[in-house]
């Protein structure tokens, strides 16, 4: 009996060790100092309770940093109702990692949001924490960490003059290239498309919004796994977008809000904030995954869904909008082949 128990360990220890398990989750920005004060209870301790766990478990953990993280400054942001500036305080920070986040994408319309002052400050709370950052231009474009013997190579695109543009797919092609010569395997971040509830629908065209190009994102997605890519994210839209596997990698188009107590609109479509947790080979082909669903109270955070709000969307999306994907998603919220 024992050499029995002896093998059975043995044998599961090998299939983890086979597979990494990747958690992925929307936009963060945990509370506003600017124009007004406006931060949850707890100093913010609170705010990823029911995540934290999730994200923790994780060979690896990503999202979006959907702001800066700075004490001071000046907005860079005119003045206007489609003018938002936000900065968290940088005592917020240890709440990122104490919620097992690992890695946090910069290329998005907020990270300069006070300047160089905004981006130097928050860039330095990340390190702090152990945090590990890319997507602006010219500063800190790529990361590698390693996990159960492999290189995870991770980059993030903008479409902002400051980011990696993914509107320029030379730039992508550089990034991947360098991401190729020192990684197993590669996970890309994008941040783009229109913004709102209207837009919840993945659009086969450029996507355009107050003037900018917010990105062809079929192609973008399609054309990074075409490239390298294992795993592509996508945030920005504010709403969740649909999944699909691609050539056996997996692309999830927008996860949404994810912890953004104040500052966002947070009803109906807005507030769901799913994880998506998603398990690979070695090599990098998807083999299934789950939607954890969870909505958003204001000042409050995540919170989980016993109605499985934010699986049922992107299933729904998923089956409109990419209906020969080779997954299909369950109630349950279950990912498979």
């Amino acid at each position: 009996m024992l050499a029995v128990l002896l093998a059975c360990a043995a044998y599961s220890n090998a299939a983890n060790n086979d597979t990494l398990t990747v958690a992925m989750c929307g936009d963060i920005m945990m509370g506003i100092t600017f124009p007004d004060t406006l931060l949850p209870a707890h100093d913010g301790a609170l705010l990823f309770k029911d995540a934290a766990p999730i994200l923790s478990r994780a060979d690896l953990a990503v999202g979006n940093l959907e702001g800066t993280l700075c004490d001071g400054g000046e907005s860079t942001k005119g003045e206007g109702s489609n003018s938002y500036a936000f900065r968290t305080p940088t005592s917020y920070a240890p709440w990122l990692k104490m919620a097992g986040i690992d890695f946090l994408s910069m290329a998005n319309n907020h990270a300069n949001d006070f300047g160089p002052e905004g981006i130097a400050s928050t860039e330095h709370c990340l390190r702090t924490q152990g945090i590990r950052f890319a997507g602006l231009d010219g500063r800190t474009e790529t990361a590698v960490i390693w996990r159960k013997g492999l290189r995870i190579g991770l980059c993030a695109f903008g479409h902002n003059p400051y980011t990696l543009k993914h509107t320029d797919l030379e730039t992508v092609d550089r990034i991947l290239r360098e991401l190729r010569g020192k990684s197993d395997l590669i996970i890309v971040s994008f941040h783009g498309g229109a913004e709102g509830k209207k837009y919840a629908h993945l659009p086969d065209s450029m996507e355009i919004m107050f003037k900018e190009k917010r990105g062809y994102l079929r192609q973008l997605a399609h054309y990074c796994i075409d490239h390298g890519a294992d795993i592509v994210y996508g945030h920005g839209p504010h709403v969740v977008r649909a999944v699909e596997v691609y050539k056996g990698r997996f692309i999830a188009y927008s996860l949404g809000n994810f912890c953004t107590p104040y500052g966002m609109n947070l009803k109906g479509l807005m507030g769901q904030a799913p994880i998506i947790e998603v398990k690979t080979d070695r090599n990098g082909r998807f083999l299934k995954g789950h939607i954890h669903s969870m909505l958003q109270y204001r000042g409050i955070g995540p919170r989980r869904d016993k109605t499985r709000a934010a699986a049922r969307q992107i299933r729904r999306l998923s089956r409109e909008d990419i209906p020969h994907s080779q997954v299909r998603i369950d109630d349950k919220g279950d990912i498979r082949l």
